[in-house]
């Protein structure tokens, strides 16, 4: 049965860990957002507490 043998399968997974480690993570590091977040009002609001009577 040749699924027993261990000898290509495990180059398999190295090759693709070598692919993933390598190719993919400066790919996925460069990747920048288009619309960046910017603050809209950099003041804080004031709010007041409620006056509403509690009965």
């Amino acid at each position: 049965m040749p699924q027993l043998n261990p000898t290509p399968w495990f180059a398999v997974l190295m090759f693709s860990w070598v692919v993933f480690l390598t190719i993919l993570p400066p790919k996925v590091m460069a990747h920048i957002f288009p619309n960046d977040p910017t603050l809209q009002c950099v003041e804080k609001a004031i709010s007041e507490p409620w006056a509403w009577p509690w009965y």
